[in-house]
């Protein structure tokens, strides 16, 4: 029998911004009645808009695992009072502004208003646990839990616990990430840029050196990204891709072309590459593709390729599924 809503424990969302919206939608989508807070009414109705607009994007692609917008809606209820908001849930997903002061205050509030069997967990993208939940009560259930935006359509979750966190926190976060539809990998220690910002990062830097020497410009380097290491990353990661890519695997790709890469690593003058004149280039690139007032219509399009494309790859998974002899 298919699972209700009502199954579900309830979790709250606090901030309303892009990534508490997206948040909302994965927990409600997969079946928790979700809190979500901020202290402006305006930003939270504004929120609950955009919310029905990506739900009826998402159901014209069947991401809505069989439920339809105004069922997924109906179970989120705002609220512009923390300790509301707050009540009787399981977990709390907080989405506030990138700083430590704001973080640290936010965090020892939940941990007031919250039992000790609540988890909280920081969608940051900036910070390790540590820096901001030193002083939180019961500070071991704190945790590092953050999305690829959107998560709604981009399902890696990032799992950091802090060096305090009790290892039942990591694997209930995960467990209940799982249930929601979403895909967690756990670091095993905090690190500075988790792991999908320093393979980003990675990437970024060495296509900002790409422009900096004049091999390519930014047009050529995103199409190399979106018309050829896109299309297979989609659907596998480096490892394998290197392994698939020699005939004796992956230590065979490393003798064959190791050599090469390190060529190719050198010297990186990231400083330079970073605020130097290749960053002037791209961004007059860029404003020669997208007016800046149509970010958000561009957002859209962004969200609705998502749609078609985790559609699409969800159908050619029932239909080429693998496993090993």
């Amino acid at each position: 029998m298919a699972s209700t809503l009502a199954d579900h424990p309830p979790v709250a969302v606090v901030g309303a911004g892009l990534i508490g919206v997206a948040w909302a939608i994965c927990f409600a989508r997969g079946g928790h009645p979700v809190h979500l807070n901020d202290r402006n009414d305006e930003i939270l109705a504004a929120a609950l808009e955009v919310i029905a607009a990506a739900l009826d994007d998402m159901a014209e692609f069947g991401l809505l695992a069989g439920r339809s917008p105004r069922e997924v809606l109906a179970h989120i209820r705002p609220s512009a009072d923390l300790a509301d908001a707050l009540t009787a849930v399981v977990h709390v997903q907080e989405c506030a502004p990138e700083t430590i002061p704001d973080k640290s205050a936010l965090f020892e509030r939940m941990g007031e208003l919250t039992g000790p069997e609540t988890v909280l967990a920081s969608s940051t993208s900036a910070f390790v646990p540590s820096l901001f939940t030193s002083g939180v009560r019961h500070r071991e259930r704190c945790l590092v839990a953050h999305p690829i935006n959107p998560p709604y359509l981009v399902p890696l979750v990032q799992l950091v616990p802090a060096p305090w966190t009790d290892p039942a926190v990591v694997a209930r976060t995960e467990s209940l990430m799982v249930a929601a539809g979403q895909s967690p990998i756990v670091l095993k220690r905090e690190a500075d840029g988790f792991v999908v910002n320093r393979l980003q990062g990675a990437l970024i830097h060495e296509a900002l050196r790409i422009v900096e020497e004049g091999v390519a410009g930014p047009g050529e380097i995103d199409l190399a990204i979106a018309k050829g290491l896109g299309l297979r990353w989609s659907f596998m990661g480096p490892f394998e891709t290197m392994e698939l890519n020699a005939p004796a695997g992956i230590r065979d790709y490393v003798e064959r072309y190791g050599g090469l890469y390190r060529r190719i690593i050198g010297v990186e003058q990231a400083e330079a590459l970073w605020t130097g004149p290749a960053l002037d280039v791209i961004e007059a690139d860029r404003m020669t593709r997208l007016d800046r007032g149509r970010i958000g219509e561009r957002q859209r399009w962004r969200d609705r390729r998502l749609m078609d494309l985790v559609a699409s790859l969800r159908a050619a998974e029932e239909r080429t599924q693998w496993s090993p002899a």
